[in-house]
């Protein structure tokens, strides 16, 4: 399934039903699903509907989890640090703690003294975060999450979703997800050839898809996409 044929046609109630319930507190919505299941592609599509819908750009505010990836030079400062390097993406290499304290603020209701506030993104040149990158004016009634662990059942992740106003969760096979993972790692440049993104993905992705799907928890849109 496309993201345009999600949005437009089976799920255009969905949309109304997100616009109809902000007033005076934000809507919360993670997207989660293995590696390669086509979480950025749905968000930034939910993201740019949802504006359509209300004429208003910072009505919506996406928040991709990438940004709570550690440091580089924080992984090497792990006691494993060998294994954190090579499985940097696994849940064990996000700042989770952090990510929470940003749900927990923007689960807070909006008063006169809200602020703007912001969270990291994440550079793939410089393989590192960018802090504050992403601002979530006081305007934003919705906030779309992308990630894989958005829905794990261990904490603080967990913590995290019960904040959240709705979880959805992308199903896909996981031969078309590692399918994919393959030829994004080859076109992106992050290794040489098939044979090498091969045993990237074997060793590092599926691992945490491994991880994603044993230890789910419940949703509230669970998605063939």
């Amino acid at each position: 399934m496309t993201a345009d044929k999600y949005l437009f046609h089976d799920h255009a109630a969905t949309l109304a039903r997100l616009v109809a319930k902000v007033i005076h507190e934000r809507t919360l919505i993670s997207i989660s699903g293995i590696p390669g299941s086509g979480k950025s592609t749905l968000a930034k599509a939910l993201t740019e509907r949802l504006r359509e819908l209300v004429l208003e750009a910072d009505f919506v505010s996406m928040v991709p989890m990438d940004g709570y990836h550690l440091y580089r030079s924080q992984l090497a400062a792990m006691p494993n640090a060998a294994e954190a390097i090579h499985r940097r993406g696994a849940a064990f290499t996000f700042d989770d703690k952090r990510f929470f304290m940003l749900v927990q603020d923007l689960s807070k209701p909006i008063t006169s003294t809200t602020s703007t506030i912001y969270a990291p993104s994440f550079d793939h040149a410089v393989k590192d975060p960018v802090e504050n990158d992403i601002a979530i004016p006081v305007e934003a009634r919705i906030v779309i999450f992308e990630g894989l662990y958005l829905s794990l059942d261990r904490e603080p992740w967990s913590s995290a979703a019960r904040l959240m106003d709705e979880l959805w969760f992308l199903d896909v096979d996981r031969d078309i997800g590692r399918a994919r993972l393959v030829k994004r790692h080859v076109a992106s440049g992050i290794v040489p050839d098939l044979a090498a993104a091969e045993e990237r993905v074997t060793t590092t992705d599926m691992l945490n898809a491994d991880d994603i799907l044993d230890n789910r928890l419940p949703v509230d849109e669970c998605i063939q996409f």
